[in-house]
């Protein structure tokens, strides 16, 4: 596995724990699953799928979260749509919350930013 910028890497006294994007991600998606007002990840914005989240994260089946964890915080971007009705602002800020206490509590690294796109509004 070794450093590389697919993998999260944690240095523990007994040896080394590797945490992938792919799981990062799940975990990302999870939480925006529980947030009230969110109706979904998007696809893509202004580009192909590919530019969002690069090729690898795109054969894998997640969408709507890009990852950089070269930072000594992460740093995530996540795309998604709001249903109707729903206070954007509000929305995105439980977002931010949400995702930053799922991923800190899961894999005990430190996120430094949640920036929300809202690329979309849903009506059902």
């Amino acid at each position: 596995m070794g450093e590389s910028k697919e993998y999260l890497t944690l240095t523990e006294e007994t040896g080394n724990i590797h945490i992938s994007e792919e799981v990062v991600a799940a975990i990302v998606v999870g939480a925006v699953r529980d947030v009230e007002g969110i109706s979904g990840m998007m696809n893509t914005v202004g580009g192909n799928v590919a530019d969002l989240m690069g090729k690898k994260n795109q054969a894998k089946g997640v969408r709507g979260v890009k990852i950089n964890m070269t930072e000594p915080a992460m740093v995530l971007d996540l795309y998604v749509t709001v249903r109707y009705g729903y206070a954007i602002p509000e929305v995105a800020e439980n977002t931010q919350k949400a995702v930053a206490s799922a991923v800190e509590a899961m894999t005990g690294c430190s996120v430094g930013e949640v920036n929300v796109h809202v690329g979309g509004v849903t009506i059902a």
